[in-house]
């Protein structure tokens, strides 16, 4: 399914607005990104006989993160004005920053990134973008598709990355895939996966010098945290910012640190975290798709032990055709769901 071009709800994600710019010098992105995540002084560019000195990126908060105005839950509110369901799902949900899904339904990607990344850029605030296309994607299960080749999605991420440019973004590099590799049915299709993930990573660090990148590592409880933190060094977290837990799931802040510690355990170094807290409330009853009685979590805030708890998965957004979703495509954004992890309700 695929949302038309004004940006109506229909899979897991979102689309819209207009490209600026991007960097006038490699020289000068280069730099930027050395000063932004190493603490290093930014260099001098030259024009002709003028020197000067690359402005170091910002700092990305919390407190400054894009709301998106065309997100699926704003759109059924600006269409609904008289349900009464739309004040509150527009004061608990729609006004609040959540990331937006690109994908295969997005049929120019450079100009979705581009319209939706210069959006924010133009009101001062920092967009969150989910990238989520790699072949095979979701094992086939409900949210289904993907690229139709590693060549396809190798073009598609580096169309991606490039649309963001210079700009400041936080982009989540495709939930559940590397967990997921179990799914697939040889080494060979495995290894594919994983040097796609890990090229991605890459085309994001090059093109998208001052994104701030987290490559997924899925929840509390379905790969262990030995296991990940390897399948993530293959998938080329080493060109990360760090990674993101929890991802369209449910298990409790608390459960998502205990785990990105344990995963960090695993890796060289370490790495930062984010969570997904958009539907972590009541925490997780075992179930994953569309369970009863989840709730809202806590709104995107600066973390105390993750850099940020953000809301990925788009709060009413239905997980598929499953549990209290039941005949609701995955994607698409029903009221009845958001008034129901809004009250924490069966």
């Amino acid at each position: 399914m695929t949302p038309d071009d004004e940006g109506l709800p229909v899979l897991p994600a979102l689309r819209r607005w207009t490209i600026t710019t991007v960097a006038a010098f490699t020289a000068s992105a280069a730099a930027l990104t050395g000063a932004h995540f190493t603490g290093q002084q930014p260099q001098t560019a030259k024009v002709g006989a003028v020197s000067y000195a690359a402005p170091a990126a910002k700092a990305i908060t919390a407190a400054n993160l894009y709301v998106d105005p065309y997100s699926n839950p704003a759109a059924w509110v600006a269409a609904n004005p008289g349900d009464w369901r739309a004040a509150r799902i527009k004061a608990a949900i729609a006004d609040r920053p959540i990331a937006r899904w690109f994908g295969n339904w997005d049929s120019d990607i450079t100009a979705a990134v581009s319209r939706y990344v210069g959006a924010a850029a133009q009101s001062g605030a920092t967009p969150m973008l989910v990238a989520y296309n790699v072949p095979g994607r979701d094992c086939g299960s409900h949210s289904g598709g993907g690229a139709g080749s590693p060549d396809a999605y190798r073009n598609w991420i580096g169309q991606f990355a490039a649309a963001i440019g210079s700009r400041q973004a936080v982009v989540v590099v495709e939930p559940d895939a590397v967990a997921q590799l179990d799914c697939l049915p040889n080494d060979t299709e495995r290894q594919i996966r994983l040097d796609l993930l890990r090229y991605g990573v890459q085309q994001l660090k090059q093109k998208a010098p001052n994104a701030w990148v987290y490559l997924d590592a899925a929840n509390a409880n379905w790969i262990p945290a030995g296991t990940m933190a390897q399948r993530l060094q293959a998938a080329g977290i080493a060109d990360a910012r760090g990674f993101s837990v929890n991802v369209s799931n449910y298990y409790t802040t608390e459960q998502s640190v205990t785990y990105a510690r344990a995963v960090n355990a695993g890796l060289p170094g370490g790495k930062t975290f984010v969570v997904d807290t958009s539907r972590n409330g009541n925490g997780s009853n075992g179930e994953w798709c569309n369970p009863a009685g989840r709730r809202l979590g806590t709104p995107p805030r600066q973390g105390a032990d993750a850099e940020l708890e953000l809301w990925v998965k788009v709060p009413g957004d239905s997980d598929g055709d499953c549990g209290i979703g039941a005949g609701i495509p995955a994607g698409q954004f029903s009221p009845d769901l958001a008034i129901r992890l809004i009250d924490g309700t069966r």
